[in-house]
């Protein structure tokens, strides 16, 4: 008799709320894993000063030796690719049980992408021979020999799209198995079924040169779980003054992360944590463009954010008369008050449904 399969886990819930926190404060960050937020992003990068660094690193590496350091899932934001300081947090970080995400700022191309995921996989890759104690020169702590880190996304999962295939697709051409030489070793530990994976990787696109590459980014390598837009940097790169200069950049990165078969991107941060008024106005606005959920500097802001990027009670109905009509037969259906809708429409009312569970 065959054995049953495993059970299936629950699918992870779409995260709307991702809350920054600086990485050289461990009593910040301590209480940040439990304030709510969907995703607790610990920021290496512009919240630390520069002679602080290498407290934030450390104090990272040491909360993410626990599998589960809170309650939400922990990413990192490193410093820029380009820098002095990306490739030792990468390589420190990238196997640590605790991570959930690595959040890659400033990208540029698809360059920068493929760059940090080789440190991350070396990082990742089971070292030859004994178990290793004790810290590796790279600042992070030994692995058992063949244990991999598995990849961890907090979005939904995106089945077979395009995009992905044919990114997975190339990674797999330039990576064939039956390259590697024979050797004379006598006894010969044996290889490895696969590499370790990659964690999961987040682009910030922060500069003209970034957006211009968007899709290119999205499709870059398979770990690349979703992009999304840095404003503060763009904005001022662009030399605009109010939000409309911003609103093609924004529209170019949902697109590309759609076109990706990525997840819709989040908004950037709203700067002003006083104003929740203009913080509710701003999401509405975001979310009208395509974008799902919201990055936060702070716990006020993460109701706020959540409220307004979930469907309101008429949207969930509507999105319910779609579905209903569409189990009752298949192809394009027509509802009572004579509108027409297509598999397209269908699907986009399951996420509307799937998004107002939330609220249960």
């Amino acid at each position: 008799m065959r054995p049953a399969p495993p059970p299936r886990e629950p699918a992870a819930r779409t995260p709307l709320t991702w809350l920054y926190v600086p990485g050289d404060r461990p009593e910040v960050v301590a209480k940040a894993l439990h304030c709510g937020a969907d995703v607790v992003v610990v920021d290496l990068e512009d919240a630390v000063s520069p002679d602080r660094k290498d407290r934030a690193l450390r104090a990272t590496a040491e909360l993410l030796s626990d599998p589960a350091p809170g309650t939400a899932p922990v990413h990192v934001r490193v410093n820029a690719l380009d820098g002095p300081l990306a490739e030792t947090e990468i390589r420190t970080l990238a196997a640590l049980p605790g991570l959930a995400g690595l959040r890659l700022p400033k990208v540029q191309g698809p360059a920068d992408i493929h760059r940090a995921a080789g440190w991350a996989t070396t990082a990742a890759r089971p070292a030859a021979g004994p178990a290793l104690t004790g810290r590796l020169a790279t600042g992070r702590r030994a692995r058992t020999p063949g244990a991999a880190v598995a990849p961890l996304t907090t979005g939904t999962t995106h089945p077979a799209h395009p995009a992905r295939a044919a990114r997975t697709a190339r990674t797999a051409r330039t990576a064939a198995p039956g390259s590697a030489t024979a050797t004379l070793t006598p006894a010969a530990a044996p290889a490895p079924a696969a590499l370790p994976a990659t964690p999961a990787l987040y682009a910030l696109l922060e500069s003209a040169l970034g957006i211009e590459h968007a899709f290119a980014i999205a499709t870059a390598h398979p770990a690349l779980r979703g992009i999304a837009l840095g404003e503060a940097d763009l904005a001022t790169e662009l030399g605009v003054r109010d939000e409309a200069g911003l609103a093609w950049p924004r529209s170019r990165t949902v697109v590309a992360a759609r076109a990706a078969g990525l997840a819709p991107p989040p908004q950037s941060v709203y700067p002003d944590v006083a104003d929740l008024d203009g913080l509710a106005r701003s999401c509405a606005r975001g979310r009208a463009l395509g974008f799902l959920g919201r990055a936060a500097i702070h716990p006020r802001q993460l109701p706020v954010i959540e409220a307004a990027h979930l469907p309101s009670p008429e949207e969930v109905e509507a999105a319910a008369e779609i579905v209903r009509a569409a189990g009752a037969e298949g192809g394009a259906q027509a509802l009572p008050d004579g509108r027409f809708v297509d598999a397209a429409v269908v699907a986009g009312a399951r996420r509307v449904l799937s998004l107002a569970e939330r609220r249960n």
